[in-house]
C-alpha cells in the first residue's frame, strides 16, 4: 500500500496551525507541523515533505527566505505560501523566492485543500540535489555563509542573492533573476548596485576561505562554482 503524502506546515499561529493539521490529516495526509523558520529548516531539510505550506510572516524569518534556504539545500517540494498580504508585489516576490502557489488570509479550508492536492500531483520524486552540500549554513533566521567553523554574516539581501546562486550550482544566473530574488517587485536596482553586493559576497567568501568561486559572466550574470 503506498504511503500517504506528507505535508510540511510552518505556521506560528497555534490555533491556525492546529486547524491546518486536522484538516490535512482528515484528507489522509501525514503532517509535519512547525511554528518557526528555524525549526522548519532543520526538520524539512532532514526529512523533506511532499508539499510545503509556509506562512510568510514567521516570528524569526520571512517565509520566502525560508523557502529559498530550503531550495538551496536541495528541497524541491512544491511550496504554498500563506500570507495576510495579497498585493501583486507580494505575490510576485513569493514566486520569485521559489514558491509555487499563494493563498491570502483569510481563506477557505476547502480552497487550501484543493490547492495542496494540486501540488501533491506535481510534487517531484527525485531526491535532494547536489546543491544541498554547498548550502548548509544558509539560515534565514540568522543568515550566514560558513566554511568549517568560520562564518561570514550576510545581510538579508546578500542572503537572498547567495541562496539564488547556491540553488543553481555551476549555472549562470541572470542578473534579472538575482534582482527578482533579492529585492521587492518594482524596486529600482541599478547594475552597479547588484555588482556592489556581489563584490561584498565575493570578499566574504574569500575571508572564510570557502571552497567555492563566484564568477562573473559578463553582460549576463553570475555563477557559483
Amino acid at each position: 500500500m503506498p504511503l500517504s503524502p506528507t505535508i510540511g506546515v510552518c505556521e506560528d499561529d497555534d490555533e491556525l496551525r492546529g486547524v491546518l493539521r486536522r484538516a490535512l490529516e482528515d484528507e489522509g495526509y501525514l503532517v509535519q507541523a512547525t511554528s518557526s523558520g528555524g525549526e522548519a529548516l532543520r526538520r524539512f531539510e532532514a526529512d523533506a515533505p511532499d508539499v510545503l505550506v509556509l506562512d510568510i510572516g514567521l516570528p524569526d524569518a520571512d517565509g520566502r527566505d525560508l523557502c529559498m534556504a530550503l531550495r538551496a539545500r536541495g528541497v524541491t517540494a512544491p511550496v504554498l505560501f500563506l500570507t495576510a498580504r495579497s498585493a501583486l508585489s507580494d505575490r510576485l516576490s513569493g514566486f520569485n523566492a521559489g514558491g509555487d502557489d499563494y493563498l491570502a488570509k483569510p481563506f477557505a479550508l476547502a480552497e487550501l485543500l484543493v490547492r495542496v492536492a494540486a501540488l501533491v500531483r506535481r510534487a517531484p520524486t527525485a531526491g535532494a540535489s547536489a546543491a544541498a552540500a554547498a548550502a548548509r549554513a544558509l539560515d534565514p533566521a540568522g543568515p550566514a555563509r560558513a566554511h568549517g567553523q568560520r562564518r561570514a554574516p550576510l545581510t538579508p539581501t546578500e542572503f537572498r542573492i547567495v541562496a539564488a546562486l547556491v540553488a543553481r550550482p555551476g549555472v549562470v544566473v541572470r542578473r534579472a533573476t538575482l534582482v527578482a530574488a533579492a529585492w521587492p517587485d518594482g524596486a529600482i536596482v541599478h547594475d552597479n548596485t547588484l555588482d556592489a553586493y556581489l563584490a561584498r559576497i565575493r570578499r566574504k567568501l574569500r575571508e572564510i576561505e570557502a571552497p567555492v568561486a563566484l564568477e562573473t559572466a559578463r553582460g549576463v550574470g553570475y555563477v557559483l562554482r
